[in-house]
């Protein structure tokens, strides 16, 4: 990668950088770092006299393990305590900058006394919070402490459980030489730690901590105080200039600028976030991340529902495969998925996966899917296979068979079967599915949402089955069910939720729209589908009283797939714009909230909704499909599309400028351009490329693997590269500014 391409990364991270003039006060409005392990949040602390900032240490491993009861309260994620630093003047003012190309916080503290200046990161390579600061005279006595939290459940739903709860026990508060610690035992054996220690040189201070979760065989203490003690024992020039490198190759892995610096900035926020918070060798998210709120709320685990599976395809998308923990949890713990069946229907040939669950897959307790058509059914029944779609994104955007071969396939055949458990033949000779719900809507025969989710899995594992060469005895099976499985049930509004079902008002959830996306079972492509997508999707928008910040990200998108630039970005905007629908809303610092609960998957779907303006890429790549009329100029890098295509594209003054595709599997490439005029193709040396008019707008282009195609006006070799386009008005910073 060229000098002028890093300096366009390193423009427009240091662009997006987050801004704080106003102290910070809880999880919602705090700057915060992470690892995907260690997670940390600095704000004030509202009981003090003004004087106490909180460093609340968080980490995504640390969690209860106790099965007996259900996953948000036997495996809930637990609270572990806070850092505080106390000053010897009370905070005057602040200025803050989160520094995301660097993944550094830095500013500086005024106080009634004098003022400190520091900076904070959580290291990549060792999960180390490391704090350097520079106090002035008058606080030089500004000291650390740590306060432990209960380690308990903050679940207040279905609780207590059966047989009672008891929290673990209290922390134990030490020190070992020069290194503090509070040792935390569960009553399920182990426990974790948290370390910390100051190294003073001069007038410069250096602080580390660490939380290491030794369960089942220790409590961690020994390897977080090692952890401490060995981060302090290396220059600390040389572990910031390991961390920093970390994050800025990972930046320059894809490139996205659109005039709307609001947008843009916040896009490269939950870049940051992604990488702050998941790993493919980490837990899958929960719901706050790795960050835990400190008053807590209910939301202790990780939501299978819909959260995790709106929160990854932002990563397939914008290059970052190694952040895919869903497809890593899935082939790691497939073990654990028979709990999530009925035990009546376990037979070793079943899958299932219940919510909420831990980051393992287990659902905890007696919690399964429940069965359909009887009254034990949930809205749980399609959460496996919905998941599985993450997986499937995964291979096509990768081409790696060996993904398909030892993950999905497995997977998805038994998900399925405890679908085909359910299904009867009708009077009409079609297959119907029993009552069923749909997700926070309503109870319906032959439900939509599980209905898109049977004909999808059962199309992929037909498709795989030839793909891979396997002669499975079930492909019979699923051709049969895919022949004959009952149609979506519709009326003059589109399709409805099930049979007899309409969409209950407002509704905030699209599962009765999966067919559309995200399985793309109809394509806006295909004329004779565009009918009853538009007709249903417009009922769906028509009322937003219930909606959640997700609704608007997946409307969003959907708009983007039916070429509604001005709706996508009207919806985007909506959200991003901070405005509050049923108590719901995007935080200053790009969080999210509803009513008192917390969570992070929403702004990670408006992240995904950005890219599918600029770049789709299925059966067709287009170029640019949905950008708005306001957005004159955009460019993209590297961003990823299913074939294994590497995208890069330039828009300027209103159309596309040129196009360049890099195919990393050899797979076929149907491009829309939407280059004006006659077109050169070519390849990056300048040799000319085979290619043949596809329809009235895309081309086919003949490319092996690991060729790249160059595509622009006849004529007019470009200048290819990256760069931050202009702004088309004002925008103002995330933080609190």
């Amino acid at each position: 990668m060229d000098a002028s391409t890093e300096g366009a990364h390193e423009s427009i991270l240091k662009d997006a950088r987050m801004v704080w003039r106003q102290l910070p006060e809880s999880w919602q409005t705090a700057p915060f770092l992470g690892n995907a392990r260690l997670g940390v949040q600095v704000y004030r602390d509202t009981a003090a006299t003004g004087s106490v900032l909180k460093f609340m240490l968080s980490h995504s491993e640390v969690q209860d393990q106790r099965p007996q009861w259900e996953a948000a309260i036997g495996l809930s994620r637990l609270p572990i305590g806070y850092l505080t630093l106390t000053m010897a003047g009370s905070i005057t003012a602040i200025e803050w900058e989160l520094d995301l190309w660097n993944a550094e916080l830095t500013g500086a503290i005024t106080t009634t006394q004098g003022h400190i200046e520091f900076s904070a990161l959580v290291l990549q390579q060792q999960s180390v919070l490391l704090v350097s600061m520079v106090p002035s005279a008058g606080e030089s006595s500004a000291a650390w402490a740590f306060v432990p939290l209960a380690s308990h459940t903050t679940r207040k739903v279905r609780f207590p459980p059966p047989g009672g709860y008891q929290g673990n026990p209290p922390a134990n508060i030490g020190t070992s030489g020069e290194t503090h610690y509070a040792e935390q035992t569960l009553l399920a054996g182990g426990g974790y730690t948290t370390a910390w220690q100051e190294k003073r040189e001069g007038t410069r201070r250096l602080m580390a901590a660490n939380v290491t979760y030794g369960y089942p065989n220790s409590t961690g203490l020994g390897e977080a105080m090692v952890a401490v003690r060995q981060a302090l024992a290396i220059p600390p020039d040389v572990v910031v200039a390991q961390h920093r490198h970390w994050w800025n190759r990972y930046f320059k892995r894809s490139f996205v600028s659109v005039p709307d610096k609001w947008v843009q900035r916040f896009y490269w926020i939950q870049l940051y976030k992604m990488a702050s918070a998941t790993r493919a060798d980490a837990p899958v998210l929960s719901e706050w991340g790795p960050w835990f709120p400190e008053v807590g709320n209910s939301w202790t685990a990780v939501w299978w529902n819909l959260n995790v599976q709106i929160s990854y395809p932002l990563v397939q998308i914008a290059n970052h495969p190694e952040l895919d923990a869903v497809t890593s949890a899935f082939r790691r713990f497939e073990k654990n998925l028979p709990q999530s069946v009925p035990p009546e229907y376990r037979d070793n040939d079943t899958y299932a996966l219940s919510h909420p669950g831990d980051w393992t897959l287990r659902p905890g307790g007696t919690r399964s899917v429940g069965i359909p058509g009887t009254g034990s059914k949930t809205d749980q029944t399609g959460n496996l296979i919905w998941g599985l779609h993450n997986v499937w994104l995964a291979y096509r955007h990768s081409m790696d068979k060996a993904i398909l071969r030892d993950v999905l396939y497995p997977i998805l055949g038994k998900a399925l079967n405890f679908y085909l458990k359910f299904l009867t033949e009708g009077n009409d000779g079609a297959l119907h599915l029993p009552l069923t719900r749909s997700p926070e809507s309503a109870d319906a025969e032959d439900c939509t949402y599980d209905l898109s989710l049977i004909r999808w899995a059962c199309t992929t594992l037909v498709d795989s089955a030839q793909l891979l060469r396997i002669d499975d005895p079930r492909l019979p099976r699923w051709r049969d069910v895919l022949a004959r499985l009952v149609p979506y049930h519709r009326d003059e509004r589109g399709i409805l939720v099930g049979r007899g079902v309409a969409l209950p008002g407002s509704h905030r959830h699209f599962s009765h729209m999966l067919w559309f996306y995200p399985l793309e079972e109809m394509s806006w492509d295909r004329p004779g589908d565009r009918e009853i997508i538009r007709t249903t999707f417009e009922h769906w928008v028509s009322a937003r009283d219930q909606w959640a910040g997700y609704s608007f990200a997946a409307a969003s998108t959907m708009a983007s797939r039916m070429g509604r630039s001005e709706d996508a970005l009207s919806l985007l905007r909506f959200f991003l714009d901070g405005n509050i629908f049923r108590d719901s809303q995007v935080t200053p610092n790009t969080m999210y909230r509803e009513g008192t609960n917390l969570a992070i998957e929403s702004p990670l779907a408006a992240a995904q909704s950005l890219l599918d303006m600029v770049v789709h890429g299925s059966n067709t790549i287009e170029i640019f499909p949905a950008v708005p009329s306001s957005w004159a100029d955009a460019s993209v890098s590297q961003l990823r599309t299913q074939g294994a295509f590497l995208v890069d594209a330039s828009r300027r003054n209103g159309g596309t400028e040129w196009v360049r595709v890099h195919s990393e599997a050899g797979a076929p490439l149907v491009l829309r351009h939407g280059i004006a005029g006659d077109i050169d193709v070519r390849s990056e040396c300048g040799r000319r490329l085979r290619w043949r008019q596809e329809g009235a707008d895309a081309i086919a282009i003949e490319l092996r693997k690991n060729d790249t195609a160059v595509i622009y006006p006849r004529g007019q070799m470009p200048d290819i590269a990256p760069r931050d386009v202009p702004a088309n008005g004002d925008a103002g910073s995330w933080g609190l500014p």
